[in-house]
């Protein structure tokens, strides 16, 4: 459990909180639909937002990360390998997030799809 604090610490608070936020919005209107609390189109439709959100965010964190690694990459001129590599690794945490996050969105869309189509069939 710490390790996933210690990513999320990782891969900028500012970036990773929101994704998560979303993940746990999406994880409880999953399971708001498959008990029947709440409307499940609706369900759907506003887990693909979601979902859209948390990767788009995702996107946006790794590309201002790569932005400020390489302005310190040109501030100091030389830079070591091990470094760079390091930047990099923090920069596409949160892409790995929020694809992470989208991809458990688009499964609760698929299996909440699959629960209306079996009840208009019954």
């Amino acid at each position: 459990m710490s390790q996933i604090f210690d990513r999320i610490n990782e891969g900028g608070p500012v970036f990773m909180v929101p994704i998560l936020i979303v993940l746990l919005a999406v994880i409880t209107l999953f399971v708001l639909g498959l008990i029947g609390k709440k409307n499940i189109r609706d369900t759907i439709e506003l887990n693909g937002h979601l979902s859209l959100f948390a990767l788009m965010w995702g996107l946006l964190g790794s590309t201002l990360g790569l932005i400020q690694a390489f302005d310190a990459i040109e501030g100091s001129g030389e830079i070591s390998q091990p470094i760079m590599a390091g930047g990099l690794k923090v920069a596409l945490l949160t892409t790995v997030f929020g694809l992470f996050c989208f991809v458990i969105a688009r499964v609760t869309m698929i299996v909440l799809t699959i629960k209306i189509q079996r009840a208009e069939v019954l």
